[in-house]
C-alpha cells in the first residue's frame, strides 16, 4: 500500500495544479494580457480554456508511472492512453485557435464567410491531428490514405449535390463576388443581405427580416445584383414633374438645394458627389425631370426619397412651384334612342 503513496501524491498534485492553474494563474494572465491589449490574446486564451488543466493531469499521470513502474504490457497501454489524451487535447486547441482568427479576419473584412471556412479549418486541423495520432502510435496511415482515396471517389458520387454546393460557395468566396453584408437581388425577384454562406447553403435576410435560403449551386449559376460592389454607396433616382408655368431655373436651384439637404442629412460622409438634376420629357401634364443624389447604402434610399419628397414638396408650395396632378375626362356615350 505504500508504494502507491507517491504515485497518487502526483496524480492528485497534477489534478489540484490544473485546477489551481486554471481558477487563478490563467485567469491572471488573461487579465494582463487584456489590460496591454495584446493583440490575439481573447482568441489564444480562449483557444486554451480547459485545456491547461488537461495538461497538468496528464503530466501527474506520467509522473506517477515513472514514480511506480508497472508490468510493460499495462505501462504500454497507459501510456498510449495519455499520448492520445495529450496530442488530441493540442489538435483542439490548434483548432480552436485558427477557427478564432479566421473567424475574426472574415468579420473584420467581410471577404470571406465565417462558418464556411472557419468549419473547414477546424475539419482540416483534426484530419492532420488524428493522422498524428495513429502515426505516433505505430498505425501505418499510408494504406488508410489509400482506402480514404478510393472510398472517397465513391463518396463523392453519392454527394454529387453537396459537393457541388460545397465548391460552389469556395468559388464565390474566393471569387469575391458575394461577402456577408452585401445586399443582393436575385433574378428570381429575392433580394436581402447575405448573413452567412455555410458548405451547402448562402441565407439571405431580406427588409422584413425574413430569412432565405438559397444552395450554393443555384445563387453560383444565378443572375443577381450586388448592390455593395464595387462601392457600398449607390445613386438614388427620384423621378419628377413641374407644371409648364414654372421657372425652371428656379425649379432647378430649389430642387438641388433640397437634394443637398437630404445627403448632409442621410450621408455626410459622402463629399465628393454633388447631387444634380436633368430635364428630360414634355409630359402631357408637366415637364418631367430626373434628381439624382447618392447615399451610403441600398437600405438608404427609402429614407433619402422619404426625405426628400417631404422637403421639397413643403419648399416647392413656399416658392409656389406647382406640381401638376393628372387630369382624367370620362366621357360616356349614349345609346341611340336614348334621351
Amino acid at each position: 500500500m505504500v508504494q502507491w503513496i507517491l504515485p497518487l501524491a502526483f496524480i492528485c498534485g497534477g489534478l489540484l495544479a490544473g485546477i489551481v492553474f486554471e481558477r487563478f494563474v490563467f485567469e491572471k494572465m488573461k487579465t494582463f494580457a487584456a489590460n496591454k491589449q495584446l493583440p490575439g490574446n481573447e482568441i489564444f486564451f480562449t483557444s486554451l480554456h480547459r485545456l491547461t488543466a488537461v495538461w497538468f493531469i496528464v503530466a501527474g499521470f506520467f509522473a506517477a508511472m515513472l514514480s511506480h513502474p508497472t508490468t510493460t504490457a499495462v505501462s504500454g497501454v497507459l501510456d498510449k492512453i495519455l499520448l492520445i489524451v495529450f496530442l488530441y487535447s493540442v489538435t483542439l486547441f490548434f483548432a480552436r485557435l485558427i477557427t478564432g482568427f479566421v473567424g475574426v479576419f472574415g468579420q473584420r473584412t467581410q471577404v470571406i464567410s465565417v462558418s464556411l471556412i472557419s468549419n473547414l479549418a477546424k475539419i482540416s486541423i483534426f484530419i492532420i491531428g488524428i493522422l498524428i495520432i495513429l502515426q505516433t502510435l505505430g498505425i501505418q496511415i499510408a494504406p488508410i490514405l489509400t482506402t480514404l482515396g478510393i472510398g472517397g471517389i465513391a463518396v463523392a458520387l453519392a454527394l454529387q449535390d453537396t459537393l457541388s454546393n460545397l465548391f460552389s460557395g469556395l468559388y464565390l468566396i474566393f471569387s469575391r463576388q458575394i461577402r456577408t453584408g452585401n445586399y443582393l437581388k436575385l433574378d428570381g425577384g429575392y433580394e436581402g443581405y447575405v448573413t452567412d454562406i455555410t458548405w451547402r447553403n448562402t441565407t439571405i435576410k431580406d427588409l422584413s427580416n425574413n430569412i432565405i435560403v438559397v444552395p450554393n449551386s443555384k445563387l453560383a449559376s444565378a443572375i443577381f445584383t450586388n448592390y455593395h460592389l464595387p462601392v457600398k454607396d449607390i445613386t438614388v433616382t427620384i423621378k419628377l414633374g413641374v407644371d409648364y408655368t414654372s421657372d425652371l431655373e428656379k425649379v432647378e436651384r430649389v430642387t438641388i438645394e433640397i437634394a443637398k439637404e437630404v445627403m448632409q442629412a442621410i450621408a455626410p460622409e459622402i463629399t465628393d458627389f454633388e447631387p444634380y438634376m436633368r430635364y428630360h420629357t414634355f409630359g402631357d401634364f408637366s415637364i418631367d425631370f430626373t434628381v439624382y443624389l447618392r447615399v451610403n447604402e441600398f437600405f438608404d434610399q427609402r429614407i433619402a426619397k422619404h426625405e426628400f419628397v417631404k422637403r421639397l414638396h413643403k419648399r416647392y408650395h413656399q416658392e409656389g412651384i406647382q406640381i401638376p396632378a393628372p387630369e382624367r375626362t370620362v366621357c360616356q356615350q349614349l345609346k341611340a334612342g336614348e334621351n
